[in-house]
C-alpha cells in the first residue's frame, strides 16, 4: 500500500529532526550565531522536503516511516502524501522567505544586555520551532502525535505574537493563547472519547472501525469546534487580527501564512481520512456556513480598516473562509467532488504565498515611509514600485483574478458547487471575490495615482527584502500558471474517492 522504509522514508525523520536540531544549536552558540544557523537549518529542510516530495512523486504513492520499526497501535508512524508533501514544500519556501526577509529588523547590538538581543534570539529560536511543529503536523498519523504538535504550534505562534513587548501585543498573545488553549481542550476531548471507544488512535485504523452515530458525531463535533477555534473561523476570529497586525512583519508573515493552516489541515485528516465516507449533510453544511461568514464579516470588516496591516489581518479571516468551503461542496450532496478537496488545498498553498509576501511587503512600506495608514499612501508606487508590484499580484491572487494560483483555487470550487447542484456556494464565492476587490483596490489603486504627491522615504529599502516580497507573490502567480503538477501531487497517496458516500 506505501513505500516501505525508503530512502524517502528516512527523510521524513530528518524533516522534524533538522528543526530541533536548528533550535539545540542556537542555544548552544549563543544568541548571535542563532541567525547563521536558522538560515542553514532552513536551506536544509528545503532540500529533505524536496526530497520527500521527489519520493511521493516516483512512487505514486504516501511515503511512510515507523519510528524504531514499530508499527501501530504499538508503534508511531510517520506518513507523507500528496497533501502533507505540497503543504511541507508551502511551509519550506515560505520559513526560508521569512528566514531571509527578517535580518534587518532581528539585529544584535553590541550590548548582549539589550533587550533588542534578547528579542532577536527568540524569534530564530521560534523560528525553527514553528517549522518543526509545522512538519510534524503534516507527517504524524496518530491523533495524539497530532495534538502534541499543535501545542507546539501554538507555543512557538504566541511568543512571536508578543517580540515586541508592548501592552498591545502582550493582550494579543494573551487572546491568541486562551483560544488556542480551548481549542486544545475540544481536540483531545474528542482524542481521548475516540481512544475509549476503539482502543486507538491511528488514523488509517480508526477509518476502518468508527462507525455512525451520535458518539462519532459528537466527537467530531468536539474535535472540529476545538480545530476550528485555533484556526480562527468565524465566530471564533476575534483573537486574530490584533495578533497578526501586531506581531513584526515576518512573524505575521508566518502566522498567517502557515500556523493557522496546522489546524485546517487537521479538519481535512478528520474529514477525509478519518471519516471520508460518513460526513452528513447537515454537518458540512454548518462549516460551509462558517465558511460563509467569516468570508462576509472577514471582507466587510477589511473594508473599513485605516491601517494597512489591520486590513491584511481580516482579510485573511475572509480567505480562511474559503477553505471550508471545500466540506460542503465535498459531502453536502452525497456526492464527493474530487475538486472541492483539490480547490481547498489550493487556496490554502495560494493564501500563504500571497498573505506572506503582502505582511512583508507591509512592512516595508512601514519602514520606508514611517506608517501603514491607508489613506496616505497616495502615489506609493512612484517611490516603491518593486513592494507595490509584489503587493498587486498577491491582492490579484486573494482575489482570485486569472492566471493567478488563487483563481484556480475559486475555480476549482466553483466547478464543484455545479457539479453538486449547490448553487448558493457559487454566488458567495462571486460575492467574496467582489469583496475582496473592494478592499485590496481601496490600496492598490491610491497606490498606482500619478496625480498625488507620494509619500516621503524616511528610510531606504534593502533591494534584496524587496526581491524576496516579490518571490513570495510570483510563486502566488505561477501556481496558477502551472496547475497540473501542483494538482497531480495533491492526489497522490491518497485513496481513490468514492463517487457515492455512504449515507
Amino acid at each position: 500500500m506505501f513505500a516501505s522504509l525508503t530512502d524517502s522514508g528516512v527523510l521524513l525523520v530528518f524533516a522534524l529532526v533538522l528543526p530541533v536540531s536548528g533550535m539545540l544549536l542556537a542555544l548552544l552558540t549563543g544568541g548571535r550565531h542563532a541567525r547563521t544557523v536558522t538560515l542553514l537549518i532552513l536551506l536544509a529542510n528545503v532540500v529533505v522536503v524536496g526530497g520527500i516530495v521527489g519520493g511521493i512523486w516516483q512512487t505514486g504513492q504516501a511515503v511512510n516511516y515507523h519510528l524504531g520499526g514499530w508499527s501501530p497501535p504499538l508503534g508511531i508512524e510517520l506518513r507523507a502524501d500528496g497533501l502533507s508533501g505540497a503543504m511541507m514544500a508551502v511551509t519550506a519556501l515560505v520559513s526560508l522567505a521569512a528566514g531571509l526577509y527578517a535580518p534587518p529588523s532581528f539585529r544584535f547590538p553590541k550590548s548582549q544586555e539589550n533587550r533588542e538581543s534578547r528579542m532577536s534570539f527568540v524569534f530564530w529560536y521560534l523560528l525553527s520551532a514553528t517549522v518543526a511543529a509545522m512538519n510534524l503536523v503534516f507527517l504524524a498519523q496518530d491523533l495524539f502525535t497530532l495534538y502534541v504538535a499543535l501545542e507546539l504550534v501554538a507555543f512557538a505562534g504566541v511568543p512571536m505574537v508578543a517580540l515586541s513587548g508592548s501592552a498591545n501585543t502582550l493582550l494579543a498573545a494573551l487572546r491568541y493563547l486562551i483560544f488556542a488553549l480551548i481549542g486544545s481542550i475540544f481536540y483531545l476531548l474528542g482524542a481521548v472519547l475516540l481512544y475509549g471507544l476503539h482502543g486507538t488512535l491511528d488514523i488509517s485504523l480508526l477509518a476502518g472501525l468508527v462507525e455512525p452515530g451520535p458518539s462519532l458525531w459528537l466527537i467530531l463535533a468536539f474535535m472540529t469546534v476545538g480545530l476550528a477555534a485555533k484556526t480562527a473561523l468565524f465566530p471564533l476570529h476575534i483573537w486574530l487580527p490584533p495578533a497578526h497586525a501586531g506581531a513584526p512583519p515576518a512573524a505575521s508573515a508566518l502566522l498567517s501564512a502557515l500556523v493557522v493552516k496546522a489546524s485546517f489541515f487537521l479538519v481535512i485528516r478528520l474529514w477525509f481520512d478519518l471519516v471520508p465516507g460518513l460526513p452528513a449533510p447537515s454537518a458540512s453544511q454548518v462549516l460551509g456556513a462558517m465558511g460563509a461568514g467569516a468570508i462576509l464579516f472577514g471582507g466587510v470588516l477589511a473594508l473599513r480598516q485605516a491601517r494597512l496591516k489591520l486590513l491584511i489581518a481580516y482579510s485573511t479571516i475572509a480567505q480562511l473562509g474559503y477553505l471550508f468551503l471545500a466540506f460542503p461542496l465535498a459531502f453536502g450532496m452525497g456526492v464527493e467532488t474530487d475538486g472541492a478537496l483539490t480547490g481547498g488545498m489550493f487556496q490554502a498553498m495560494a493564501h500563504a504565498f500571497a498573505k506572506a509576501s503582502m505582511f512583508m511587503a507591509a512592512g516595508l512600506i512601514a519602514e520606508a515611509i514611517g506608517h501603514d495608514r491607508i489613506a496616505d499612501l497616495g502615489g506609493l508606487g512612484r517611490v516603491l514600485p518593486v513592494t507595490c508590484l509584489a503587493f498587486g499580484i498577491a491582492a490579484l491572487s486573494l482575489i482570485g483574478v486569472p492566471p493567478t494560483g488563487g483563481f484556480v483555487a475559486k475555480w476549482l470550487l466553483l466547478e464543484a458547487a455545479a457539479i453538486s447542484g449547490q448553487w448558493w456556494w457559487a454566488v458567495l464565492l462571486i460575492l467574496g471575490g467582489f469583496l475582496a476587490g473592494g478592499y485590496m483596490f481601496r490600496v492598490i489603486m491610491p497606490a498606482l495615482a500619478r496625480d498625488v504627491t507620494p509619500p516621503t522615504l524616511i528610510a531606504p529599502v534593502s533591494r534584496f527584502r524587496e526581491a524576496v516580497v516579490l518571490a513570495l507573490a510570483l510563486a502566488a502567480l505561477a501556481l496558477g500558471l502551472f496547475p497540473e503538477a501542483p494538482t497531480e501531487l495533491l492526489a497522490l497517496g491518497r485513496p481513490q474517492s468514492l463517487e457515492i458516500l455512504s449515507p
